[in-house]
């Protein structure tokens, strides 16, 4: 018998799913058509429904069609990409690395936000170290680009570009509404859980070294639908 198929595999596919209905309605003028692509938003919901609570629960999915329905657009701005976010991974002069334990989870990752508006990437990673941890840093370059759901930090579609910053000053003092806990680790002194780490330790440790490596990026999976994240 094979294995089950993974929580985190069913909400990318209904994500998947879910973006090819809402770029289709953005985009089709024909009412059959869109009806159609209704109907696939119904799927993609009784699928991400049925991974989190069972098919069971697959009945209480029109919550998800109505949000994906208010995400529609009209023509190129209807055209459904992930969120993008930032993560900045702070080290000291100590060669440690900044970490928070999110108020959401309760484990423990670099700090994150999202993309806003009128910011370039660097800058809403500073915004958001200072905002999160109280930690002022300068971002020193670009290492990483990771999929938010398959690092496993998100349940909905984004890109997370991980940028490496230098602390430049402040101190500790972490945001109640983002995070219970913060602290500078070794790479030996990783807290328990901390997400993703198999994922991005070694580049990020690498960067502290003073290494200077390529960009690193999630590998492709082959084939894309069947492979394991």
């Amino acid at each position: 018998m094979s294995d089950p198929i993974s929580e985190k595999t069913l909400l990318r596919w209904a994500e998947s799913l879910a973006g090819v209905a809402k770029t289709g309605i953005g985009f089709t003028q024909s009412q059959f058509e869109r009806e159609r692509y209704e109907e696939i938003l119904k799927i993609a919901g009784d699928i991400k429904t049925a991974a989190r609570e069972g098919l069971d629960g697959a009945l209480d999915s029109q919550g998800h069609v109505i949000e994906w329905m208010k995400e529609v657009g009209s023509g190129v701005p209807g055209y459904a990409t992930p969120k993008v976010a930032v993560g900045a991974a702070v080290t000291n002069d100590q060669g440690e690395l900044l970490l928070i334990q999110r108020a959401d989870s309760g484990v423990w990752l670099y700090p994150t936000g999202w993309c806003d508006v009128g910011y370039s990437a660097p800058e809403v990673v500073v915004k958001e170290v200072l905002e999160e941890t109280g930690i002022e840093v300068e971002p020193v370059r670009l290492i990483g680009v990771l999929d938010g759901m398959r690092l496993g930090a998100s349940r909905i579609p984004l890109y997370s570009l991980l940028f490496f910053c230098r602390a430049t000053g402040g101190e500790l003092n972490i945001h109640p509404l983002e995070c219970t806990d913060a602290g500078w680790f070794t790479r030996d002194t990783l807290p328990s859980p901390t997400l993703g780490a198999e994922r991005w330790a070694d580049f990020i440790f690498a960067a502290i070294d003073g290494e200077v490596r390529d960009v690193f990026y999630d590998d492709l999976r082959r084939p894309v639908w069947r492979g394991d994240e």
